[in-house]
């Protein structure tokens, strides 16, 4: 089960097209100004949400993340909406 997009629209687009296109455009432009010799980053933060306002920071930062090299992410961030004690995982 998927649960739908609480805030699709109001931050970033709410079509899956528009939405995929937008992020492409950020990933790309963010591409083109990362060296080819830079080092793999161990750990980023960047912002996650609000595309409309900070996606292109947040490319830059997920640009890196493109190299071969890279075997495994681990991504945290923190609930929104519902209060969570510990931490929140998937199934």
């Amino acid at each position: 089960v998927i649960r739908p997009a609480a805030v699709a629209g109001m931050f970033y687009p709410a079509g899956r097209a528009e939405l995929t296109d937008m992020i492409a455009e950020m990933l790309m432009a963010a591409r083109d100004t990362v060296p080819a010799e830079a080092p793999n980053p161990k750990s980023i933060i960047a912002p996650h949400a609000g595309y409309i306002y900070s996606g292109p920071v947040a490319a830059l930062a997920y640009a890196r993340l493109t190299s071969p090299s890279i075997e495994r992410i681990v991504l945290l961030g923190p609930t929104h909406r519902v209060a969570v004690r510990g931490i929140a995982l998937p199934g």
